[in-house]
């Protein structure tokens, strides 16, 4: 597949949905007014009163008719399989004033989700969106525009500043940093010089550099993860939303009543009045209200709801995967210890690296200048400074000739006497030729990260907590052991992620939290996915949740928002059916006309719609760690 591919076209069908509900429900507000004043103050002849519901009827009939047929072939008799057996009940024993209410129930049930169901555009399209489309050859000297399609192996590019790696390759000349985190999983920029390797969707943050292509773009590796998307589009996680189960108990009761009714009175009007006051609009309506309520509160909250079934979904989640870079750390490096040598002393080593480092680029210097910064360490003056790509940060401080490097990049003497290569990233200080300190790095844990993890369990029930990270094993290892989480895979491709969390989405409700392009995939198998953070809009298709402000306190804010909404939704419906249940029975005894059963439907349709508003407000707490 190419990275320019386009996505697929929706199937055929889904193009009911959409305008059907908001058209349908505008012509049967105009059709019942209208043929109410036609029949009775204008006392037109009952045909031409007729009209204006048999335009409602034949607006609402044409996508309900094909969507009826579609479940009645997959045996599927969900919410809305009893609506429209009423509607095209009544149709043919002549009540289209019942069969006009009925539609507007129906189709405003079909509006309301549509509303909470904004339309997103594809994962795919975000993603084409990324991909360069426009490559730079170097040639005989001569720098050429051409299509990336048209990159061959061993052709050498031209990566501006700010411009995202085409292909995958290796460095032939110049040095900068990358951002790589949003497709491996490493949270650091990276250092590149020559011979380095570069992989395609990678961002070139500050200089230009000259490399030559290893891969073709189908071959290289965002083309690899867009491919994996693909796959993860075409076998979504199977979910039944609310409404469906519990309108596949309800319809066959409903409809075993009506037909009793028929068969014990002989009067065909017994089925269509029990019909009629069974219709689920408690369903239909009552579920997509709380929905949007829900949707409300948690956009209140910085908390972006992209597809409405993860708050159906989120409260009965039993397996939580994280991503480690970004959801459960700041995705930065941080200064965790300073180790001294040759009678040095952490400040010394700090504040003397410090002042070299406020003239570098390197990915670590940030790190370096807010620990020196944290501890009151001014920096001193610096004279002689030079970093050569492959050599360090060199440069003389106070009189004293400083070196900032890598454990691979000093001599082997001085490499001898350094500690075993650990966990983290580190940074070598030599002051005059001697080893004097060695700086250790570490992506650190957000401050509620572990208390996050331990609540878990005993308030929400999920029993299994996993990190799935493309990063280093070691990294991961210690990342985990500090915020409590015993399982825990490292060095993952999106591929192995996809895997995994599919075959446990396969057994149980599954939720997968993570803010990189590598997380997509993992997102879109899970039966919840949430993108942590605004880092990528590509993560933000793939996710049904977007957390605006990256804190895991808003993480469990929509844990509790998700089972609130439930909870409300399910009082709402099962109410609203006991009602209804109570007036199928009356109607099966003949005390309950048809028309009057769909006036009262639609007070038993008041009672849960006002129920379900209570879920856009807050109630007491919506965190509990």
């Amino acid at each position: 597949m190419s990275p320019n591919a386009a996505p697929r076209r929706p199937a055929f069908g889904a193009w009911v949905t959409p305008s059907w509900g908001r058209i349908t429900v505008v012509v049967t507000l105009i059709a019942i007014p209208l043929h109410l004043l036609q029949r009775y103050p204008f006392h037109q002849s009952a045909a031409a009163a007729a009209l204006p519901l048999w335009v409602a009827i034949i607006a609402g009939g044409i996508p309900l008719v094909f969507n009826l047929s579609r479940q009645m072939w997959r045996r599927q008799f969900g919410s809305d399989f009893l609506a429209g057996l009423a509607i095209v009940t009544a149709t043919l024993m002549g009540e289209l004033l019942v069969a006009t209410i009925i539609v507007l129930m129906l189709s405003g049930g079909q509006a309301l989700e549509q509303v909470a169901s904004r339309r997103a555009s594809s994962v795919l399209s975000a993603l084409a969106r990324r991909t360069p489309s426009i490559a730079h050859r170097l040639e005989n000297g001569v720098i050429t525009g051409i299509r990336v399609d048209d990159i061959r192996i061993a052709d050498r590019l031209i990566i501006f500043p700010h411009e995202i790696c085409p292909v995958d390759g290796v460095v032939a000349s110049g040095s900068g940093t990358m951002d790589e985190s949003f497709l491996t999983g490493e949270p650091f920029r990276i250092r590149k010089i020559s011979g380095s390797q570069v992989i395609s969707g990678a961002l070139n943050e500050d200089a230009s550099l000259t490399i030559v292509a290893e891969k073709l773009a189908i071959d290289s590796r965002y083309a690899r993860i867009m491919q994996v998307i693909s796959q993860a589009e075409e076998h979504p996680p199977a979910i039944r939303r609310l409404a469906d189960r519990l309108g596949a108990v309800y319809t066959p009761i409903a409809i075993a009543i009506a037909l009793a009714a028929w068969l014990f009175s002989g009067l065909p009007e017994r089925f269509l009045a029990v019909i009629v006051i069974a219709t689920p609009c408690p369903l239909l309506l009552a579920i997509p209200v709380a929905v949007i309520g829900a949707i409300s509160l948690a956009a209140k909250r910085g908390i972006v709801i992209r597809k409405p079934a993860v708050l159906e979904q989120v409260g009965s989640i039993r397996t939580m995967f994280f991503d480690k870079t970004g959801t459960l750390t700041h995705g930065e490096p941080t200064v965790t210890e300073v180790i001294p040598f040759s009678g040095s002393t952490p400040a010394e080593v700090l504040g003397l690296s410090a002042s070299l480092e406020q003239f570098s680029k390197h990915p670590l210097a940030g790190a370096i200048l807010r620990a020196a910064g944290e501890q009151g360490l001014p920096p001193q003056a610096v004279d002689n400074i030079s970093e050569r790509p492959g050599e360090g940060l060199r440069g003389q401080v106070a009189g004293r000739q400083v070196l900032v490097t890598g454990r691979r990049k000093v001599g082997a003497g001085i490499a001898a006497a350094l500690p075993a290569d650990l966990s983290g990233m580190e940074s070598v200080v030599v002051i005059d030729g001697q080893l004097s300190g060695l700086i250790r790095f570490h992506d650190r844990p957000r401050r509620e990260s572990e208390s996050f993890i331990r609540h878990l369990r005993p308030k929400h029930q999920v029993a299994n907590l996993m990190i799935l990270s493309g990063d280093r094993s070691r990294e991961v290892q210690h990342l985990a052991r500090m915020v409590g989480i015993e399982d825990a895979r490292a060095d993952l491709t999106p591929e192995e992620k996809l895997q995994i969390v599919r075959e446990y989405t396969a057994g149980a409700p599954t939720l997968f939290l993570g803010d990189g392009i590598n997380d997509a995939p993992a997102m879109m198998a899970a039966t919840v996915g949430i993108a942590f953070g605004q880092s990528s809009d590509i993560t933000a298709e793939a996710a049904g949740a977007v957390i605006l402000d990256a804190t895991l306190g808003k993480v469990d804010e929509l844990l509790h928002i998700g089972r609130r909404m439930r909870r409300i939704a399910l009082q709402s419906a099962v109410g609203g059916m006991a009602l209804s249940s109570a007036g199928m029975i009356v109607a099966a005894l003949g005390l309950l006309p048809p028309i009057t059963g769909a006036v009262g439907q639609e007070v038993i349709d008041l009672l849960a719609v006002l129920n379900a508003v209570r879920a856009s407000l807050s109630g007491k707490t919506l965190q509990d760690f």
